[in-house]
């Protein structure tokens, strides 16, 4: 909408007042009012299109993850674990960063005593 001029969006906006239903009316001048009424706004993304820190969306991130998973490793319990993981750290999910954090905490430890996962 940056392309029009403030007159053009108010007229815009009464054209899409105006073809409303009476309902319709009553309800924007009843909660919201008519002055604080945007029928122009601009849609929010989507959470597919969400992109983390390396500008990589979570089904770029998980295919990369699971491409380079030996085949053989992992199950769908493992890719849905996976999955899970990286939608909670792009939608920065308190819950799923202690997980995250845990991991590599107790991945260090591992390193450090020379131990491995099963």
């Amino acid at each position: 909408m940056d392309n029009f001029t403030p007159e053009e969006i108010e007229a815009k906006k009464k054209a899409i007042f105006d073809a409303m239903g009476k309902r319709g009316q009553k309800q924007i001048l009843n909660k919201i009012g008519y002055e604080n009424w945007d029928p122009i706004q601009t849609p929010k993304d989507p959470i597919d299109i969400r992109m983390d820190g390396t500008k990589r969306t979570s089904q770029m991130l998980i295919s990369e993850f699971l491409q380079q998973s030996s085949h053989d490793d992992y199950s769908n319990s493992f890719a849905q674990g996976a999955f899970e993981m990286c939608l909670g750290i792009i939608n920065d999910d308190e819950k799923i960063r202690g997980m995250f954090e845990f991991s590599q905490w107790y991945s260090a430890l591992l390193k450090k005593e020379g131990k491995t996962l099963k």
